[in-house]
């Protein structure tokens, strides 16, 4: 008993990769095009602008303060004594940690000064203050 073979029905021994490239390109397109939006901070705090300034490295006491007064202790919101109490246990961690304030245009003096004299109280000596180069 033989078996025949014709040549055309031959089974399809190769993949065919244009489709499996074109969904990947798309993806890579969303992925471009949301990056951004993802990237942005959900606070919206309009920092003053200056000519000099450093990087700010990455810290564990980051404190935003908004326009309209309110603190936010590394993205979430907070208090006065909430600052207070993370500060200390970032100190415990870290005897080295910085505190970062990055703190609205139009927030009063007084109040950034308030802020760093809370963190200050506690025994955190690194202070930098965020702003947006020029």
């Amino acid at each position: 008993m033989a078996i025949r073979m014709d040549q055309d029905s031959a089974d399809i021994s190769e993949i065919n990769v244009v489709p499996l490239v074109d969904i990947i390109l798309v993806v890579l397109i969303i992925f471009m095009l949301t990056a951004p939006m993802i990237m942005k901070p959900s606070i919206k705090v309009n920092l003053p602008k200056a000519a000099t300034g450093e990087q700010t490295v990455q810290t564990q006491l980051s404190v935003t303060i908004a326009a309209n007064g309110n603190l936010t202790l590394n993205g979430k919101a907070a208090d006065a004594a909430a600052v207070s109490a993370e500060a200390a246990e970032a100190l415990q961690k870290n005897p080295d940690v910085q505190a970062v304030i990055a703190a609205d245009k139009d927030v009063p003096h007084g109040t950034v000064v308030q802020i760093l004299d809370l963190i200050k109280s506690v025994g955190v000596k690194k202070f930098a203050i965020s702003i947006d180069k020029k």
